[in-house]
């Protein structure tokens, strides 16, 4: 039997990260986007709650019993409510040190994990996305070649954040070029280096308090001992799943967050006498929108329980991260219509929303992978 309620642990952290999402992030989430910048104060104060510490075992230097993809995905959504930059910017170290916990041999895990469990925010990143037309996570022109004990890696790589502020990233890349999924690695490495370009600061439609990279490689060499995983390799699939998990739970807060803004919008405008949200085809509006966040919502919790219960989840994951890209964008698009031309005015959140929002179909490619 499915449960649908939270556990005292998870109550507990969803009312800490909503508490600090409304009190500190949303505040200044105009602030972040017009500076295209997340102010180094709100970073630390993020890091201090301790999401990622707790979600890394003590014999690692954490203060976590066991990794639950649900709570995690329980916390991004609060996140993602106060301002999605934000968001991505707190967990992108959780990207790298969370593939490390769940695929890593035990000599990485020693060595990587307890980077992360301090009271410094340390950024890192991982770069997946390519710059071309026909991207696809299981077809990847960046390749890494065996030579010795080592791995040589070339290829091309965008939207990468934290790319020039992280000490260190996964790259993936193929080592057997045609053989889908399977062919992908991935490898844990220091940012900079000799055989990697980071390209200046990406200017991006949306989430512009998020700095994002491209990077070139070529002939970077790293040694064999970087592969996740070690000589077994790791299971590339599971960690996309993972991420878009956390994809669609980004998408349901954000979204989530435009569906109370325009509630509140609707009630309080007033025309020809009467609030619009009296209107049915407001009324209709909102409500629709209302379920779409939910019906995400659900989707997305069901993968994450899946993960957590140990059964196959690969095919939920893609489900939920399809569906709430979509729903973002329906949700953004119809706040915009419900603001009237207010909503096209920078002064409104709402047409910040609508730019954050189709980045979810970009994040990992097309939406339809």
């Amino acid at each position: 039997m499915i449960s649908f309620e939270l556990s005292d642990e998870q109550k507990l952290v969803k009312d800490t990260v909503a508490s600090f999402a409304a009190d500190q992030i949303e505040p200044i989430m105009r602030e972040s986007d017009d500076s295209e910048n997340v102010r180094q104060d709100i970073i630390s104060k993020g890091w201090g709650l301790g999401l990622l510490g707790g979600s890394i075992p003590e014999e690692y230097e954490g203060f976590g019993e066991e990794i639950s993809a649900l709570t995690g995905v329980i916390a991004i959504e609060e996140l993602a409510w106060g301002d999605l930059s934000t968001a991505l910017y707190l967990t992108a170290p959780a990207a790298l040190a969370l593939s490390v916990l769940d695929q890593g041999n035990e000599e990485q895990k020693k060595e990587i994990l307890p980077a992360f469990t301090g009271e410094e925010y340390r950024p890192a990143s991982c770069a997946l996305v390519e710059p071309y037309f026909n991207f696809c996570p299981s077809a990847l022109k960046a390749v890494a070649v065996r030579d010795g004990d080592e791995y040589v890696l070339n290829g091309k790589k965008c939207l990468v954040p934290l790319a020039q502020e992280s000490e260190s990233m996964i790259i993936f890349a193929a080592t057997q070029p045609g053989m889908g999924f399977s062919s992908v690695d991935a490898f844990v490495v220091p940012a900079a280096g000799q055989g990697v370009t980071v390209s200046e600061r990406e200017r991006n439609m949306g989430i512009k308090a998020l700095p994002t990279y491209q990077l070139e490689l070529k002939d970077r060499r790293v040694p064999a001992a970087s592969r996740l995983g070690g000589e077994s390799g790791s299971d590339f699939l599971r960690l996309l799943s993972r991420s878009r998990l956390a994809l669609a739970a980004l998408a349901v807060g954000m979204s989530r967050r435009c569906v109370e803004y325009s509630r509140d919008y609707s009630i309080q405008r007033v025309a020809f006498g009467d609030p619009i949200a009296s209107r049915q085809a407001i009324a209709f509006m909102v409500a629709e929108m209302a379920i779409e966040v939910d019906a995400a919502r659900l989707l997305t919790w069901e993968a994450a329980w899946r993960c957590d219960k140990g059964m196959d989840f690969e095919k939920d994951a893609a489900l939920a991260k399809n569906y709430a890209a979509e729903m973002a964008m329906m949700v953004c698009d119809r706040g915009v219509q419900i603001m009237g031309g207010h909503g096209y005015i920078n002064e409104n959140p709402v047409e910040l929303w609508f730019r954050n929002a189709r980045g979810f179909a970009t994040f990992e490619g097309m939406v339809m992978v």
